[in-house]
């Protein structure tokens, strides 16, 4: 038995105008098939899945331009293959209990679908293509932004799976800017032997600063490179020479 519709608006904080999109969103065609549908494709979630995915890669694609506007073609092109995998749109499914949601046939339920990787990553496909149909571009870039995109702000994940350096990043970007190489120094160490936890400075010339703690040297000043990272690319161009 699913859970009513209204509980999943709740955790998007989005109302449906025309609620049936939502609900064809979370509809697979095995419910449609026991009830002998005539053409299960017309009200399936399966077409929706074919347009969520064309916006999930536009919305992407623009949030990792605008983010990270020195990284390389390739560069960009791999993080967005991290972030629109099958894994992790079923983690970003499984952040709003999309399993609870769905309606599925009585064989595809007694087989395990709500918890079906497949089934929860083609509904978030579908919900973003609901969402968008529904209410335009802006919703469904907000569900993306709050659900899929949160990943780039958990730098330590995606250093793991070596997609960034943000280390070679700050350099590049201070270089454009005319600033003075970075800096890195280990300014802080707290916890005991098995958990201990450095803090890192990142510094460019004299003007622009940031700190990171974390489990390592390398991924604390990751972090810090990051940051500064971010500071310099929003930093007027106007004041490249400051520090220097």
């Amino acid at each position: 038995m699913h859970q009513p519709v209204e509980e999943l608006e709740d955790k998007l904080g989005y109302r449906f105008a025309n609620r049936q999109l939502l609900i064809r969103a979370l509809t697979h065609r095995s419910w449609l098939s026991e009830r002998g549908a005539p053409m299960p494709e017309d009200q399936d979630n399966e077409q929706l899945e074919f347009l969520g995915d064309s916006i999930l890669g536009f919305v992407v694609s623009e949030a990792l331009l605008l983010r990270y506007p020195l990284l390389r073609e390739g560069q960009l092109s791999q993080l967005k293959g991290h972030l629109v995998s099958a894994k992790h749109l079923v983690e970003c499914a499984m952040e709003l209990e999309l399993g609870s949601f769905l309606q599925l046939g009585k064989g595809e339920e007694r087989n395990g679908g709500r918890a079906r990787k497949t089934l929860l990553a083609n509904a978030f496909e579908a919900l973003v293509a609901a969402m968008h149909l529904d209410g335009g571009l802006n919703p469904a870039r907000d569900l993306i932004d709050k659900h899929l995109l949160t990943a780039l702000d958990r730098p330590g994940q995606i250093e793991s799976i070596g997609m960034l350096n943000h280390k070679s990043l700050l350099q590049e970007r201070a270089q454009s800017l005319g600033l003075p190489a970075p800096r890195y120094a280990t300014v802080a160490t707290a916890g005991p032997e098995h958990a201990k936890q450095f803090t890192v400075e990142a510094r460019v010339g004299e003007g622009f600063v940031e700190r990171a703690t974390a489990s390592s040297k390398k991924l604390a000043s990751q972090q810090a490179a990051e940051n500064l990272f971010r500071t310099l690319s929003a930093s007027n161009p106007s004041v490249k020479a400051a520090g220097k």
